[in-house]
């Protein structure tokens, strides 16, 4: 039994397209709520949660309903088609809204833009969890690990495809010859460029079109899941690698303790990690009046530190532990974004050592994000899997939810400056936390090869 390495990239191109346009999405909207329609930080920071609340129900709704689903093309790729067009639609329009709002500030586009804004979030959360379960259908239980690690590859590989386009075609040379549309004041009296974003989200668009058309080209999804339905039943002693439990244990008091400031942990370094995707292209659009294309330069280099890590900090994990490996990242995280505070705080544009930093900041996630979850699912017992996965995405996205908010009052009222400070602040937060967690830290072999990207979507 092998996998099937071609047909899972090809499987992959669904989750490419998803990471491309969220980082998108947390990249370019924040700046359009805050410069186009110049919104308070509090409101902009309530429409960026948006997205998350609505994944909190949307995403298992849907799920759900593409498990009951049964056409001619599958249960999941008409979800997957169905969401990529609406969304295709959508995320065109919103552009040309932002634009009209600016030069005419009419009431009406305002909520148009919201409206439509929220349909698109809709729209790509019909087919997120379709898209996620798409590979598992058509991949046998033993490969699904490998399998998961090349759908996380792509998915890394569709958000630095977005990165590289944006910081070519956005690049503060281009903004100002092509793209610049008025100006608004930002910190510090510095000159804040309002920008039309039509081409990125046009290409972004076309590259989602085009990565499900191969798709929906290369994968004939019931074929290929009655074939791995067939070849699981031929081969029950391959499948059956666990024992499953009754679902009824009770944690030892000592293992709840851990689970409760391990979730508390998640919590607070996603408050952190998450305020800084979220509000940096805005930081630096106010603070430095630099453009979309050197915050994603910065996102580039973050995301390279974080692919380029994952295969010696599975090594490492291997040999000291995933508790001490989190810790480690834990403190590289906020010594990053508590030096990122001095270095920026009084720039007038992006430097080498920021880059640096912002690559010590993806090794840093890497070896958080990699080990958080295998530490709260070793937690449970075999058959509570789904249920101890639900509580990490629970904490995780809560936290999304809430920082978006949070961030963007503490920005309006004290100063854009303190970004990286109030993410230093939560990430410290989660050392502390972290160091009354004792369980979950089995050491495992070391992952070698493609194997080391694999962590849950």
């Amino acid at each position: 039994m092998k996998l099937n390495t071609k047909r899972t990239i090809l499987v992959g191109l669904a989750f490419l397209s998803i990471s491309a346009f969220w980082q998108m999405y947390d990249n370019v909207v924040p700046l359009i709520l805050a410069n186009n329609f110049q919104l308070d930080e509090s409101l902009t920071g309530l429409i960026m949660a948006a997205d998350n609340i609505l994944a909190l129900f949307l995403l298992p709704l849907f799920g759900g309903i593409s498990d009951r689903c049964n056409t001619k093309i599958g249960r999941r790729m008409p979800f997957i088609l169905f969401g990529t067009a609406m969304a295709v639609i959508l995320m065109n329009i919103l552009p040309f809204l932002a634009t009209g709002y600016f030069a005419d500030k009419t009431a009406g586009l305002l909520i148009a833009f919201v409206i439509v804004l929220g349909l698109l979030l809709i729209s790509m959360s019909t087919y997120r969890s379709p898209a996620v379960a798409l590979m598992p259908d058509v991949t046998p239980k033993p490969l699904r690990s490998k399998g998961n690690a090349i759908i996380n590859l792509m998915g890394a590989v569709g958000g630095l495809i977005y990165l590289g386009v944006a910081a070519v075609v956005y690049s503060d040379s281009n903004i100002a010859k092509h793209f610049t549309i008025g100006y608004i004041p930002g910190e510090d009296g510095v000159s804040v460029a309002v920008v039309n974003y039509s081409v990125l989200f046009a290409v972004v668009s076309m590259i989602m079109a085009a990565a499900i058309a191969v798709l929906f080209a290369t994968i004939r999804e019931p074929k290929l899941a009655a074939e791995n339905r067939a070849y699981e039943q031929a081969h029950p002693e391959q499948i059956l690698t666990t024992t499953e439990s009754d679902g009824k244990e009770v944690l030892p008091k000592g293992v709840k303790r851990s689970l409760a400031f391990l979730l508390v942990s998640i919590s607070l370094w996603f408050i952190g990690y998450n305020g800084v995707t979220t509000w940096f292209s805005t930081y630096i659009s106010r603070v430095m009046g630099e453009g979309i294309g050197g915050a994603s330069t910065c996102l580039l280099v973050a995301t390279g530190g974080a692919i380029v890590s994952y295969i010696p900090i599975g090594s490492l994990a291997s040999k000291i532990g995933r508790r001490k490996t989190i810790m480690g990242g834990v403190v590289l995280l906020a010594v990053s974004f508590l030096v990122a505070f001095f270095v920026t705080v009084n720039a007038t544009k992006i430097t080498p050592p920021m880059f640096v930093l912002f690559a010590s900041v993806g090794v840093a996630w890497a070896a958080i994000n990699v080990n958080s979850l295998p530490m709260v699912v070793e937690m449970c017992k075999g058959s509570e899997v789904g249920k101890f996965t639900g509580y990490y995405y629970t904490f995780s996205m809560v936290a999304q939810v809430v920082t978006p908010v949070l961030a963007g009052t503490l920005l309006k009222t004290i100063s854009y400056k303190i970004l990286f400070l109030y993410a230093a602040v939560f990430v410290a937060g989660s050392f502390v936390t972290m160091c009354f967690v004792k369980h979950g830290d089995n050491k495992v072999e070391s992952k070698k090869g493609i194997d080391a990207f694999d962590v849950e979507d």
